[in-house]
């Protein structure tokens, strides 16, 4: 079967999927992993592109963002640049990742705060740590203690969600990564047409921007803003 192109257009919010070839790993230690963060750095730089989450796993990686003027396509570049890396240091040749990578194109205002909670806690569902603050290569800390100072997480926006005081954010942020709701795994991955998680309207709005077809399928249950946001004020 043909793959299906990418839906990509300027302001486009993506759940990305990166795994290694036969699920094997890409990150090694600590040094790879700084390695990858450096290089996503560089291409934000270079394409403006938004990063509101990332989970860097031993053997895949989720990252959700938001595209500017360059289209996701050539953003991905970062994985061909990583597969340089890996194979010069580790003297391996041929392909590092698993074929094309996953691009979810998501509903932002419904999904952002779900799919960011899925991606940090995808650590503790993989049974690496315990809590969500104890693993190392993922966004959470920028979000819960620690100021990101190498510009890749934009934290702001998000933290607006929860409140315009810095300080309060932080804390509610962290009341709803512990508040016990359970995000499953069909709840970020109920796609309509494999690329698109969002509502009926917000489907529409990707037609009328996306000269392609797109086959509608039922959808799993959505998490709203307004529904998390009256879980946080129970906690």
């Amino acid at each position: 079967m043909a793959r299906k192109p990418r839906i990509e257009y300027e302001g486009a919010f993506y759940h990305v999927i990166t795994r290694g070839n036969h699920r094997e790993t890409i990150f090694r230690d600590n040094k790879d992993f700084m390695k990858y963060l450096e290089i996503l750095s560089d291409y934000k730089r270079r394409h403006h592109f938004h990063i509101y989450s990332y989970a860097l796993m031993s053997n895949h990686i989720h990252l959700l963002m938001e595209t500017a003027k360059t289209p996701l396509s050539k953003t991905q570049r970062i994985n061909q640049r990583y597969t340089m890396y890996f194979n010069r240091r580790y003297k391996t040749v041929g392909h590092l990742f698993q074929g094309r990578y996953k691009a979810i194109l998501c509903e932002r205002d419904t999904y952002l705060l779900t799919l960011i909670k899925y991606i940090h806690l995808n650590p503790v569902r993989a049974k690496m740590v315990k809590a969500v603050q104890d693993y190392k290569w993922s966004s959470h800390k920028y979000y819960a203690d620690e100021e990101e100072k190498n510009g890749i997480v934009d934290t702001a926006p998000v933290l607006r969600i929860f409140s315009e005081d810095k300080v309060t954010s932080r804390k509610l942020y962290k009341d709803f990564m512990r508040d016990g709701t359970v995000i499953k795994r069909n709840d970020v991955y109920s796609t309509i047409d494999q690329r698109v998680l969002g509502s009926e309207e917000f489907l529409d709005s990707v037609l009328e921007k996306y000269d392609g077809e797109i086959e509608n399928e039922k959808k799993g249950k959505e998490y709203t803003l307004r529904e998390i946001a009256r879980g946080i004020e129970t906690v």
